[in-house]
């Protein structure tokens, strides 16, 4: 059982809520949370130490505080959180193998809890309908967030050969959504006009921000399971998703989709990546069993509610959207200068 808990990455929205919800366990005696800045929102009676997981400190906190069990969620998912794709590889990377050589250390380790991805399975059309735990790529990410992940996923997996009186619980999140965190998809599905892969409808699933916090709380004082998925029941496709959050959608040749997402990119309306490109082309599908008959959760979302609670609390498109069937159809000249257009419509009125 979790006495002592350290949790990195609560300065970030998921990381100080479950912070929050940590403290409400009266089982629990004393929550840590770290970070390389102070939290801007409340952290219940968390106490808050300011320290970077890349620096060897983070080895003297667990060890002077006798951390039994240790939460990592700053495996940051978007370079631009992180101050750029370099800073954000340091901390996902070289982070994770800081925090796991303080745990090897720490006689007091009991149980490690990591907030992994998905994204490890990569997206492409010779993928199983659902990936089981064990089931490994068939295309392995090959930049970005999902690559950092792997990466991740390896050295808990050595650091588990090294501890092996170490519980671990690796939970492999579909993209998580809801009304108030911030991700590269909920960027993509708030913009004025989405583009999809032309002559692609991708399926989706999400898990809602709560019940990421509530499969967190399992891991961290129920059993534990290894690596586990953690998703929503269900699926939707791109299209449908779309529609949800009352976007029209701008069919892009995905040959031409790389190069889109990099204007979007670099215009700060959303973050994209290749991979980003090849799942909204080819989605991904997670079998959830061991979640449920091993790890004993059950979400409350399925993937359609996560989404569409997301999508209500989206603003119209944009003030000027009758721009939009124009900029479409009217032959723009390019799909970016169509969203380009719609956008700028939006804001002149």
């Amino acid at each position: 059982m979790a006495d002592v808990v350290l949790v990195t990455g609560v300065s970030r929205y998921l990381g100080g809520r479950f912070a929050r919800a940590l403290t409400q366990d009266p089982a629990v005696s004393r929550v840590i949370g770290v970070d390389v800045i102070p939290p801007p929102h409340d952290i219940g009676r968390a106490e808050f130490v300011r320290a970077d997981i890349r620096n060897p400190m983070i080895g003297k906190i667990i060890a002077q505080a006798e951390v039994d069990t240790v939460v990592h969620m700053n495996v940051i998912a978007t370079p631009v959180h992180a101050g750029g794709r370099v800073s954000q590889k340091e901390i996902n990377v070289i982070g994770t193998m800081q925090l796991l050589a303080a745990c090897q250390k720490a006689p007091s380790i009991r149980r490690l809890v990591v907030k992994s991805s998905a994204a490890v399975y990569g997206s492409s059309p010779r993928d199983p309908a659902m990936f089981t735990e064990d089931m490994g790529p068939k295309s392995l990410p090959r930049a970005g967030f999902g690559k950092d992940s792997v990466e991740v996923e390896g050295y808990v997996r050595g650091f588990s050969r090294r501890r092996p009186d170490v519980e671990i619980s690796m939970l492999r999140f579909a993209n998580i959504i809801g009304p108030v965190i911030r991700t590269a998809l909920t960027d993509y599905f708030s913009l004025p006009v989405v583009p999809v892969p032309f002559g692609y409808d991708a399926r989706l699933q999400f898990v809602h921000e709560s019940d990421a916090v509530g499969a967190l709380l399992r891991a961290t004082t129920g059993p534990a399971t290894g690596i586990t998925n953690i998703a929503g029941d269900g699926v939707i496709t791109v299209t449908q998703a779309a529609s949800m959050a009352g976007r029209p959608v701008l069919p892009v040749p995905i040959q031409a989709a790389g190069l889109l997402g990099g204007l979007v990119k670099r215009s700060g309306l959303a973050d994209f990546s290749s991979d980003q490109v090849q799942f909204l082309a080819f989605g991904r599908g997670l079998d959830t069993r061991r979640m449920r008959e091993e790890m004993g959760f059950v979400p409350a979302y399925t993937t359609r509610e996560a989404f569409a609670d997301f999508a209500s609390g989206l603003g119209p498109v944009v003030p000027g959207s009758a721009a939009v069937g124009s900029a479409v159809s009217g032959v723009a000249g390019t799909a970016a200068h169509a969203i380009g257009s719609v956008w700028a419509a939006g804001r002149n009125d």
